[in-house]
């Protein structure tokens, strides 16, 4: 089984390294819903489907001042190593720091939206 979640971290991390606009990423509904989470968070521009092939990503990438919205983005809970957290545990966390995106039987969260909606799960990133 491929990780597309992975290689796609995989391909921010580098973009911004390279100074890129933009990058392309196969289409996937897990990764759809991680780049909804970051747009909402304002750590990238955008994205889209390309018109020509529908199974691809088209991501803007976001600088401030010239250096990278996102400093650093880890993987967290791989499929060979799961985490889960409950609400008692989210709580006990800081959520000053960075961005913890969650997968919920709700969908994919903040950790800020995971509090609001009294919800634990598997944590899949952290961003700062």
């Amino acid at each position: 089984m491929k990780n597309h979640l992975s290689n796609m971290v995989a391909s921010i991390k580098n973009g911004q390294l390279a100074k890129k606009a933009y990058i392309n990423q196969t289409r996937k509904k897990t990764c759809e819903s991680v780049l909804n989470v970051l747009w909402d968070e304002g750590f990238i521009s955008g994205y889209k489907i390309l018109k020509t092939n529908s199974n691809t990503l088209k991501i803007f990438l976001k600088y401030r001042n010239g250096k990278p919205a996102i400093n650093s983005i880890k993987i967290l809970s791989k499929p060979s190593l799961r985490i889960y957290y409950s609400l008692k545990q989210l709580w006990k966390l800081d959520s000053s720091k960075g961005i913890l995106l969650i997968s919920t039987n709700k969908g994919l969260m903040s950790i800020n939206d995971c509090k609001k909606h009294k919800l634990g799960g598997e944590p899949f990133l952290i961003i700062k």
